[in-house]
């Protein structure tokens, strides 16, 4: 690094001069010269330099050891000691000002430049990383979720104060305690224990959710539903260093949750389905008015962060979070659409005709790969030579595809998913009749309840599936637009989605 600005502190007059010819040579500015510890500090604060080159005994009432002291401490420029002296005393009072070379004198003119490169590389990257750690504590402070970091013993490390806020425990009370006494985690309905979800992560190496239903003990008592997730942090070789938690209070949408529920249940007493109708109207609205603005924020900052940071524990916690937003914007996303049909607001359906055994090819393509991933198979049996089908095609599309990524979320790694078509031409009008099954078995008790909104399995938490609820409600909705028909059976360790239309010029909408 040429051109850097150095001050020298030196009180020999003619040491001084020989230094800063040998620095001239080498490609520096010598921006000033001063011959006492009290004038290096005011002229480094006047100048600014970028490297302090300074002799240890010095005239007057302080010496070099203090005013490096100063210099670094309050003003962050690195200092080089050029000394006579290498006495064990002195060495020590040097060490505790953290200098960033100790050169004894007479010195090598080589060993000079080295030490003033390394040293102003060194603090470059030292000044880049105190501005980055600066940058991340800032995001880390201003999110809306609660973020703990541990180290690999389990050990609190980081909070934000959003973490301390929920958790009633402050950041230095924290630090050096089990995440678990902190985190202090139960079961809302039994209130049993929940272990930590860092523990987990130390040893499996996954990111984990908690299940539904877990509340947050907070340090004074009070319990706290909350949702949460968490994943390891790695080093550059892939090794796990520690885990990170985010987690949010869920208060405001489990009410929502159980307004929702509440409407579900006036809808079922009041007879007018004006009345009904708009109650699940402002719902729907509210729910989307208040979940999209702060997520598309949110959504947004993280896609500025993933272009300005380069941090690889850092982009690893941001693709979490952005996950986290992704789920949240398909519920919302779920819940218009839901509303659109049930409202009869849906984009008109456009029938054309469909080659199924080709269109159905062409959609269950991109699942190929994911069920490989998942050692799943999938299978296809399409009948040749039948007549096209005259449907809409982004209606149906979305029919099937919301069924497979069902079947494929469900079935277990070895498991097998069969996407069938036949045609049944002896009754009128005629019927296509398409099957998705797989090789998960659902609770005869569960079915009556399948296309239920915001229904999920009992077990969904358990296979760690994630989702709405939705799903199934807006494919029996899309079914009944398309005038079709769709049942589910499960029994033998398979569950089968049998799905039948008829040509819609057969039956005009």
């Amino acid at each position: 690094m040429t051109k850097a600005k150095i001050l020298v502190v030196e009180d020999e007059a003619i040491v001084a001069k020989d230094l800063q010819y040998r620095l001239n040579k080498f490609g520096y500015t010598v921006s000033a010269i001063a011959s006492s510890g009290e004038e290096a500090i005011n002229i480094a604060r006047e100048i600014s330099p970028d490297l302090v080159l300074m002799d240890i005994k010095l005239k007057g009432s302080m010496d070099g050891i203090e005013a490096a002291e100063e210099i670094y401490k309050r003003l962050d420029i690195p200092v080089i000691y050029l000394t006579a002296y290498a006495d064990e005393n002195t060495l020590e009072r040097a060490k505790i000002t953290e200098p960033f070379g100790y050169l004894i004198k007479p010195f090598k003119e080589r060993e000079l430049q080295t030490n003033i490169e390394i040293t102003l590389t060194k603090h470059g990257l030292e000044r880049q990383l105190k501005a980055n750690k600066k940058w991340l504590d800032a995001l880390l402070k201003s999110i809306s979720d609660g973020v703990i970091a541990s180290d690999l013993q389990d050990l609190i490390t980081f909070m934000n104060p959003v973490a301390e806020n929920l958790t009633g425990w402050k950041q230095e009370e924290a630090c050096g305690r089990n995440s678990s006494e902190v985190f202090n985690i139960a079961n809302g309905e039994t209130h049993n224990p929940i272990e930590s979800p860092i523990i987990k992560v130390l040893q499996d190496g996954i990111i984990v959710n908690l299940p539904a239903e877990t509340i947050l003990i907070t340090k004074d008592g009070a319990e706290i539903p909350i949702d949460d997730s968490a994943a390891p942090i790695k080093d550059d070789k892939d090794k796990i260093t520690g885990a990170v938690l985010v987690f949010r209070d869920i208060t405001e949408r489990k009410r929502a949750i159980e307004a929702r529920q509440k409407q579900i249940e006036q809808e079922q007493l009041v007879v007018q389905w004006e009345e009904i109708n708009q109650l699940k109207n402002d719902f729907l609205n509210l729910v989307s008015h208040e979940l999209r603005s702060p997520l598309s924020n949110i959504k947004m900052m993280i896609q500025m962060i993933q272009l300005s940071n380069n941090t690889e524990d850092a982009q690893r916690y941001l693709r979490l979070m952005e996950s986290e937003c992704d789920r949240e914007l398909e519920l919302i996303n779920d819940l218009l659409d839901l509303q659109q049909l049930e409202s009869s607001s849906y984009p008109v359906i456009t029938p054309n005709a469909l080659l199924l055994q080709q269109w159905l090819l062409w959609v269950i393509e991109p699942f190929q790969i994911r069920v490989q991933e998942h050692q799943q198979t999938l299978q296809s049996n399409l009948s040749a030579n039948l007549p096209p089908l005259f449907s809409d095609g982004i209606s149906l599309e979305r029919i099937v595809v919301e069924l497979l990524n069902n079947a494929c979320k469900y079935t277990p790694a070895g498991g097998e998913i069969v996407l069938s078509l036949s045609h049944n031409s002896s009754e009128a009008p005629a019927k296509t009749i398409i099957t998705v099954s797989n090789s998960a078995e659902i609770p005869v008790t569960e079915l009556p309840r399948i296309f239920d909104k915001f229904y999920r399995l009992p077990n969904a938490d358990i296979w760690n599936q994630g989702g709405s609820g939705l799903g199934l409600s807006i494919v029996q909705k899309l079914v009944e637009q398309l005038q079709g028909n769709i049942q589910v059976e499960s029994g033998n360790g398979w569950t089968t989605f049998t799905l039948t239309l008829t040509d819609l010029y057969s039956n005009p909408i």
